[in-house]
């Protein structure tokens, strides 16, 4: 048999595959929520209207998908909790179709096209999340 479609081998990258989308998720979402004063003062720079409870909101948002992607606990509901948010913040935090600064507008679009990535590896873990997850706790 192929090593790369060994079982033992499919089940370690997804596992791994999980802790390090979910762990990136939950790391956000504790950053978020920590240091909330600072984080809503950059969300409220960029316009977003009611700029510390959306942060709050985002932050749970975040950190509830992580784990329940980490866990493969409820998995449908937490990529799709990840992929609201990071369309969100694509479009209300990363709009560098308005700078003008070459270094800024630049910024900015890596800043967009990561968040649309991550919008769309959200989605893939949807799609995915209805056949068992090895080492999870179902949902």
């Amino acid at each position: 048999m192929d090593f790369v479609m060994a079982e033992g081998f499919r089940t370690a990258m997804h596992v791994v595959g999980r802790a390090l989308f979910g762990g990136y998720f939950i790391m956000r979402g504790m950053n978020h929520l920590m240091k909330l004063n600072n984080t809503s003062a950059y969300v409220a720079s960029k316009g977003v209207p009611a700029a510390k409870p959306a942060t709050t909101v985002a932050g749970v948002m975040i950190l509830l998908g992580g784990v329940f992607v980490l866990l493969g606990w409820h998995r449908f509901i937490g990529a799709g909790l990840l992929c609201l948010v990071s369309l969100a913040a694509a479009i209300l935090l990363h709009r560098f179709w308005q700078e003008s600064d070459p270094a800024t507008k630049g910024n900015e679009a890596a800043h967009f096209l990561k968040d649309l990535a991550l919008a769309g590896a959200a989605l893939l873990v949807a799609f995915y999340s209805s056949p068992s997850w090895p080492g999870s706790l179902g949902g």
